[in-house]
């Protein structure tokens, strides 16, 4: 799933943020180091680009941007450009005698690096959350254009409107954007629900932004299109790290109500899409609540969390070249960790067993093998507590397949086949029984060629290649779920 695949220990916290959680401050609070010449900050103003190899061959592109305010004081913030965060805030600044250190403390990130004579490429270190990484800048005249093929461009031919309407029983306001056709309404309606991770109303991830190309599909075909930031990402407050899935439903439920608001909206009309995560809470919003017309899953669960991360750590593991040894040594680690979080409930005494059960699985590989697999305290500590998360204690242990034959509503599930996280075959098919079990008469399974978790066009499916790929959305899952919604939103009964 989005942000939160884990593959033993090797679940390196090298991604800055989560994939587009990040929104750009009103005002960025510096805590500038002065010890630098004016020749030599001026020697370091402007943009600065990298890239840092992280363990199974991915590249992740980071810009720093650096420049002196008219009082004299330096200003630096830093972009990771494949994962779409901009505009994080570094906080120090230190540059003196060809030797620059830049200090992002929202991330625990540090860069230390020595300025070559010709002045365009600084060498140098990131050290993150006790893991350290090569990584050279080079002087770029111009940021790089991050606008992928299928971005729609300005004007479009349907009205946008931002709004903000709030989840009462949580206490949370919710921000996001509605797509309007321009013909004569009222228009039926579908709510985007993002995958796991912190995201942001387009979700974007590794520098594609998927539901903006999926509401401007689907706002092009006449169908009203709410997206929406994460609860505590973007415009929207709220704690998203004590959260579960029950309370993001509770988040759409809201959106659902704002939605039958409109004037503009068909209230009989109006449905859910969810991506990965997604997939898994549109169906408790549609068990709870009878104005939930039909529901699209992409990508969804069918299986339990627990379930899931056994299949997806195996397939991602064996397409970076893993043996079979170390992928059931992999398992069976996994099997160990998850019985500890299920079976106990404190956090305290559950985080020391699980800590314990890597540094007895450390102890036995060399310092080269803990190098390759980013070992740290730090690394440990962070994977333990996101072991122990309320959203991973709900979401190891949930069977969307109870939920699933509760279901009334017409429903349309989708994979691609060459999903490595939420494997296509196995899900699918637990979807489809589950529906059938319950008694849905109205629905359709359907596993999409070529196409992997985004629903890209792939060769490998791995993760890895999900920002080298240009395509954002494949045209053939976007008309199947356009067609679709169509001839569910035509009808006359519900």
């Amino acid at each position: 799933m989005n942000g939160k695949t884990i593959i033993c220990v090797v679940l390196l916290i090298v991604t800055i943020t989560g994939p587009g959680c990040i929104s750009k401050p009103e005002s960025l609070q510096q805590n500038i180091t002065h010890d630098n010449s004016t020749e030599d900050i001026t020697n370091i103003e402007g943009l600065w680009q990298g890239s840092l190899k992280v363990p199974g061959g991915a590249e992740l592109r980071i810009l720093f941007n650096i420049s002196t305010k008219p009082d004299g004081s330096t200003v630096a913030t830093m972009d990771s450009l494949d994962q779409g965060a901009s505009g994080i805030p570094v906080e120090t600044v230190t540059y003196k005698g060809g030797k620059l250190s830049l200090e992002v403390k929202s991330v625990r990130g540090v860069f230390e690096g020595t300025a070559k004579e010709d002045g365009k490429t600084i060498e140098g270190k990131w050290k993150q959350a006790g893991s350290v990484f090569p990584l050279v800048l080079n002087h770029i005249d111009k940021a790089p254009d991050l606008r992928r093929e299928q971005d729609p461009v300005k004007p479009y031919p349907y009205a946008e409107e931002e709004v903000v309407y709030g989840n009462k029983e949580a206490g949370v306001k919710l921000a996001g954007t509605l797509t309007l056709p321009r013909s004569e309404g009222p228009f039926p309606a579908v709510v985007l629900i993002t995958g796991s991770g912190p995201q942001n109303r387009n979700e974007e991830i590794v520098g594609h932004r998927p539901f903006l190309v999926l509401s401007d599909y689907l706002t092009r075909q006449g169908i009203a299109v709410l997206r929406v930031d994460d609860r505590g990402i973007g415009g929207s407050t709220g704690n998203f790290s004590e959260a579960t899935s029950e309370d993001f439903a509770g988040d759409v439920l809201s959106g659902v109500e704002y939605l039958k608001s409109r004037k503009e909206i068909d209230p009989n009309h109006i449905g859910l899409i969810g991506h990965s995560e997604g997939g898994l809470i549109a169906p408790i919003v549609a068990v709870n609540s009878s104005d939930v017309s039909f529901i699209v899953m992409m990508a969804g669960p069918g299986l339990t969390g627990e379930e899931i991360l056994y299949l997806q750590s195996a397939l991602i593991a064996r397409a970076g070249g893993a043996n079979n040894e170390t992928i059931a040594l992999n398992e069976a680690l996994m099997k160990s960790m998850f019985s500890i979080v299920k079976e106990e409930q404190n956090n305290t005494i559950a985080g020391e067993k699980i800590h314990k059960l890597l540094n007895d699985e450390m102890a036995n590989m060399s310092e080269k093998e803990k190098q390759h697999l980013g070992y740290s305290e730090a690394n440990l500590d962070a994977q333990t507590q996101a072991l122990l998360s309320r959203w991973m204690r709900f979401f190891l242990t949930y069977d969307p397949k109870l939920t699933l034959m509760k279901v009334k509503c017409p429903v349309l599930a989708i994979n691609g086949e060459k999903d490595l996280q939420v494997p296509p075959e196995e899900n699918l098919r637990a979807i489809d029984d589950a529906l059938k079990a319950g008694g849905n008469k109205d629905y359709t399974v359907k596993e999409m060629p070529g196409l992997n978790h985004l629903f890209q066009t792939a060769k490998t499916g791995s993760p890895i290649e999900y920002a080298k790929i240009e395509e954002t959305i494949s045209p053939a899952a976007l008309e199947l779920i356009g067609n679709w919604i169509s001839e569910h939103t035509q009808k006359n009964e519900r």
